[in-house]
């Protein structure tokens, strides 16, 4: 078994491509995160996804939630992920969303000695993984999990 861990916003959910994203987020509205479109093919990531869980591989969600947010708007957010992820039919095994800045590795940690691979739009988040394979979510990523 591996662990496949994948980031959100950058990776799949083209959530900087939304008009006013930044404003909307500052101002705690979460119609970016429930309007923002795939920056990939969703059912091919899924038959990727799909036949990995197939070879007994876990498949983990772990996204930031808005810098600097309050409470509420956390909550707010959490539910526009998970229903983003559920319209386009993204098979996860688990949902960590995490305060902005919290370590990723933390959400998988527990998987001690499992090789896990993480993909991320995030260099410095690469870069200061441990717990196995990086890919970089910017790129054609897809392809990379087709090998695995």
């Amino acid at each position: 078994m591996r662990i496949f861990v994948f980031d959100m916003d950058g990776v799949t959910v083209d959530l900087y491509g939304v008009s006013g994203w930044l404003e909307m987020l500052r101002a705690e509205n979460p119609l970016p995160y429930q309007i923002a479109k795939p920056l990939v093919n969703m059912v091919e990531l899924r038959e990727v996804l799909l036949a990995l869980k197939a070879k007994g591989d876990k498949i983990v969600i772990t996204s930031w939630l808005s810098k600097g947010a309050s409470r509420a708007y956390d909550n707010e957010v959490r539910k526009a992920k998970k229903e983003w992820l559920d319209r386009y039919g993204f098979p996860y095994d688990e949902l960590h969303f995490q305060k902005y800045g919290t370590t990723k590795a933390n959400a998988t940690r527990k998987y001690k000695g499992i090789f896990q691979v993480l993909t991320d739009d995030n260099a410095k988040i690469r870069a200061g993984w441990s717990l196995g394979a990086t890919i970089d979510g910017s790129q054609d990523f897809i392809s990379i999990l087709k090998t695995f």
